[in-house]
């Protein structure tokens, strides 16, 4: 044999064996697993018992009430609530939302009644709940599963904002969740939902969540911009405070924000980036961003979408290799039985009417935190 055959030999299995390693290589990264939570947070747009609370203006949702709330279309909310809690997230996870934050509860009671439905039950929900000094008796609250969520701490942080007079409104059709109550004895504050931090472990690791609903826009959007804003810098301050703590704090702050992700409450006051790329270290990354710019929303207003519902993270959240959970994509849970399929609002999210008990005015959002096992 010569020289040259025998060269041509050896190259053949050179080449041959550079493809089966590489081929080999490509199958053991395809058979990678990962482990998927989803988080989630929705606005139940006014869950209220049937209870007529001395201290709250709850007037209107019990039986006599403008409402007409009654102890069904309680039961037919909390059913809709659970169902919707129960799916959100899938097909890419058919488990529901390890955590899960939650706007528009009237108490703990409430939230009660809704982890007994059977389509939560099985999940075996946890509560963090404080009461809040909004005037309409709503709160937000989180959710956890207790196989996956182990609580260390929790507190309410109130956001502390005052105004010497009510703003004029500029247009009293503009979105309106809640009402603005300045009470003189109080200096002029604006009572509105405080901000709920909780941290814990997701399994081994470390996380802290903030829930929110920033104040609305009743009164309209420009006047009551500086009261959004000063919701986004108090964000802010208890992010920086985690993250002296422990600078790869890994934090999460999600909720009904009243606005949406180009305003200066999140752009600015927070310092949310909607492009990884412009995450800095200590930074907040905004995958709904991107979903704004593409006409997304998640609540409709004369025809009009936004994204008010949002969940942001730290910049640890980003990192790719995964041998910790980390944030993988984001989206709204939008599904047909959610949407109004008729009338003048066709197309919106079906929510509550006089006639019965519907789910909400905003769809859910979530994000899915990934591991490699």
């Amino acid at each position: 044999m010569n020289v040259l055959k025998i060269v041509n030999i050896m190259r053949f299995f050179r080449i041959h064996f550079f493809i089966l390693f590489l081929f080999s290589f490509q199958i053991q990264s395809q058979s990678k697993k990962y482990k998927i939570h989803t988080i989630g947070f929705y606005n139940f747009e006014n869950l209220y018992d049937t209870v007529n609370d001395d201290f709250t203006n709850d007037d209107e949702w019990t039986p006599t009430g403008t409402q007409h709330w009654t102890t069904e279309k309680y039961g037919q909310k909390l059913k809709n609530l659970a169902r919707v809690i129960s799916e959100i997230g899938t097909p890419e996870n058919s488990n529901a939302p390890v955590l899960l934050g939650c706007a528009e509860v009237e108490n703990r009671a409430v939230l009660e009644d809704l982890i007994k439905e059977p389509k939560l039950q099985p999940f075996d929900f946890g509560i963090i709940h404080f009461d809040s000094p909004d005037k309409r008796g709503i709160d937000v609250a989180l959710l956890y599963q207790k196989k996956y969520f182990r609580p260390t701490s929790f507190s309410n942080i109130p956001l502390i904002i005052y105004k010497k007079n009510i703003p004029k409104a500029e247009d009293q059709s503009e979105i309106v969740d809640d009402e603005i109550e300045i009470k003189k004895e109080n200096k002029n504050r604006v009572f509105t939902r405080d901000q709920l931090l909780v941290s814990g472990f997701l399994e081994n690791e470390e996380v802290h969540i903030i829930v929110n609903h920033w104040p609305s826009r009743s009164g309209g959007e420009k006047a009551t911009t500086i009261f959004r804003e000063a919701a986004g810098k108090l964000n802010r301050k208890i992010i920086d405070s985690l993250q002296q703590i422990n600078p790869n704090a890994k934090v999460m702050t999600m909720g009904d924000f009243n606005d949406g992700p180009l305003n200066n409450s999140i752009k600015i006051a927070l310092g949310a980036k909607g492009k990884r790329a412009e995450v800095s270290e200590f930074g907040i990354f905004n995958p709904f961003e991107e979903m704004a710019a593409k006409g997304m929303g998640t609540i409709a207003f004369r025809d009009s979408w936004n994204i008010f519902d949002q969940i942001m993270m730290t910049q640890s959240f980003l990192q790719t290799d995964f041998s910790n959970f980390n944030f993988w994509k984001s989206g709204i849970f939008k599904v047909p039985y959610l949407i109004q399929s008729s009338g003048q609002y066709k197309g919106y999210p079906l929510r509550n009417t006089l006639a019965e008990a519907g789910f909400s005015d905003h769809f859910p959002v979530y994000v899915y935190l990934i591991k490699e096992f």
